[in-house]
């Protein structure tokens, strides 16, 4: 019975996960939720068949189905989609950052109304912001248009303390741009490849 329960657990603990992230790679499970080798973390996610489906791309990439989010009360909808490779880019920093419990995805930034920009992700660490935008087919002049919205919020003195802004793009190239677009800012550009 102890044993049931302790499955039933890890169940539900995979499942609200992919609540909170909408889309988890198994290299991203196998480390949030400790299922040792790729062989036992794949027998694991055979079990949740019920709950979960998937889609190949370089790996085997989990979301929710209708059992599962009936299971976890999830009300969002998620299917196979290309755009879901920019989540798996996002995960990786939630997971990198010791998965904050203040971590919200999709969070609507503004300043009286004037100022309107939709971050990724955001979470405090020691009292201080930290807004993470993740550049996986983005126009660079799109990139750019945000983080002047961005300058604009930060200079307001809607903050105590100026948040750190948090990019992740796929290559060097783009991080070098990132980052000359972000000059005298508190910021720090990943590549996707700093993380596998």
């Amino acid at each position: 019975m102890n044993k049931l329960s302790k499955k039933e657990q890890r169940i539900d603990q995979i499942l609200l996960s992919l609540k909170k992230l909408d889309f988890l790679n198994r290299t991203q499970l196998q480390t949030l939720h400790d299922l040792g080798s790729d062989r036992n973390a794949r027998k694991v996610m055979q079990n949740l068949d019920e709950y979960v489906h998937y889609f190949r791309d370089g790996e085997k990439i989990y979301y929710l189905s209708k059992e599962g989010r009936e299971r976890v009360d999830c009300n969002k909808v998620r299917k196979k989609t290309i755009q879901a490779r920019h989540y798996i880019m996002r995960n990786y920093l939630y997971i990198a950052y010791g998965c904050p419990e203040t971590w919200e995805n999709e969070v609507l930034l503004e300043i009286e109304g004037h100022v309107k920009v939709v971050c990724d992700a955001i979470f405090e660490e020691r009292g201080s912001d930290h807004i993470i935008e993740i550049d996986h087919t983005q126009k660079m002049s799109v990139n750019k248009l945000k983080i002047n919205k961005y300058r604009q919020l930060f200079n307001s003195g809607a903050y105590k303390t100026k948040p750190k802004l948090i990019w992740m793009t796929t290559t060097d190239y783009r991080r070098k741009q990132l980052l000359k677009l972000c000059e005298g800012l508190n910021v720090e550009v990943f590549t996707i490849t700093d993380f596998y």
